[in-house]
């Protein structure tokens, strides 16, 4: 299996998953740049973001919409949280399946990198 993030999401590949459903999933990231990382990304390989499809817009609306209820869930959204699509290697990006990030839990510095 090529993606890791293609292998998480046919449990082959174990995660710590916050939520899951037949669209996206949601689980801890192994490497957190906050206290709360969570990672949410589509079941669907979708390379990068410059592979969105028209009909992609409301699986990307709702990749956002559960991120915000995630954050609330954990506590987050009263102070503030961040959400973050990274998109090629200058931005850091190093799984190239589209992934949203939600970080919280800290004051968040910026800019960010």
């Amino acid at each position: 299996m090529a993606c890791i993030f293609c292998g998480i999401a046919a449990s082959k590949i174990p995660s710590k998953t916050v939520f899951s459903d037949d669209r996206m999933l949601a689980f801890h990231d192994v490497n957190p740049g906050a206290p709360t990382h969570l990672l949410l990304i589509p079941r669907r390989h979708i390379e990068s973001l410059s592979e969105l499809a028209p009909g992609d817009d409301e699986l990307v609306g709702a990749m956002v919409r559960k991120a915000r209820d995630l954050a609330k869930d954990l506590g987050l959204a009263e102070r503030g949280f961040r959400l973050v699509y990274n998109f090629g290697d200058d931005a850091g990006e190093s799984v190239h399946h589209i992934h949203l990030h939600l970080l919280g839990g800290r004051r968040l510095g910026w800019p960010p990198g």
